[in-house]
């Protein structure tokens, strides 16, 4: 049985990587959507799933309100609807946004591998401790957890990880391999790790050696994600 999943996502970057690979195992199908083109987002009814990928741009950019309206206007649609939406990065402050929540600048940026922390009071939701570990990050804004969703997880510099009936928002990148690193490691991406002091030969080699330990992780993440938020009725919706 196919399912129909869409993948959102810039037309430069749409690699999902990881979590790409393990919802395909899975039996999803990508009909890929670039932001560019907000007029082919459609209607969210005709999907299984969302997945918002993460972004080079910020959410709260006025050159882009356009095309960030866009997707969160299709966001909040198909959670109103019932369908499971999974943001990742800046698709969970898109999320966020269309929530409720806001998007700002952080203090600091996270690039690199970082500590993300489960939050006690997330105890309630079964098995959410699997977000807690060490995963890749590379943003510098954080969005704030929308009104009547649980806030999972976070680290020193931004909130990580929010439910909310059948959606699921995650500032970590739980799809990137060490090609996807490479890729952002390019152009503007060598200049930002450059001003973050980030050595980007050491950054991607840590990834190629974590790999046999993160694949694993992201395929129980979206086991989890599939058993316990997507394919549970929303028990609240904003």
């Amino acid at each position: 049985m196919v399912v129909r999943a869409a993948l959102i996502g810039n037309s430069e970057d749409t690699d999902a990587g990881l979590l790409g690979h393990a919802l395909r195992e899975r039996g999803f199908s990508f009909t890929e959507h670039s932001r560019e083109d907000p007029g082919s987002l459609g209607d969210p009814a005709a999907f299984d799933l969302i997945v918002s990928m993460g972004s080079s741009w910020s959410a709260y950019w006025e050159a882009i309100a356009r095309e960030t309206s866009a997707e969160r206007s299709f966001l909040l649609a198909a959670h109103r609807r019932g369908v499971p939406v999974l943001g990742v990065c800046f698709g969970a402050q898109q999320l966020a946004m269309a929530l409720g929540g806001s998007v700002e600048r952080s203090e600091r940026p996270e690039i690199g591998w970082h500590n993300v922390t489960s939050i006690p009071e997330s105890a309630g939701v079964v098995g959410a401790e699997i977000l807690a570990g060490q995963w890749f990050q590379w943003h510098y804004d954080r969005f704030s957890v929308p009104s009547g969703a649980v806030a999972l997880a976070d680290s020193p510099v931004s909130p990580q990880a929010f439910v909310t009936g059948r959606s699921l928002g995650l500032q970590f990148h739980p799809e990137v391999t060490a090609s996807i690193v490479a890729h952002w490691s390019r152009g503007a991406g060598a200049q930002e790790l450059s001003d973050a002091g980030v050595n980007p030969g050491r950054l991607l080699e840590e990834t190629g050696t974590r790999m046999d330990e993160v694949r694993p992780r992201t395929e129980r993440l979206v086991d989890w994600f599939l058993e316990h938020t997507a394919h549970e009725e929303a028990q609240e919706n904003l």
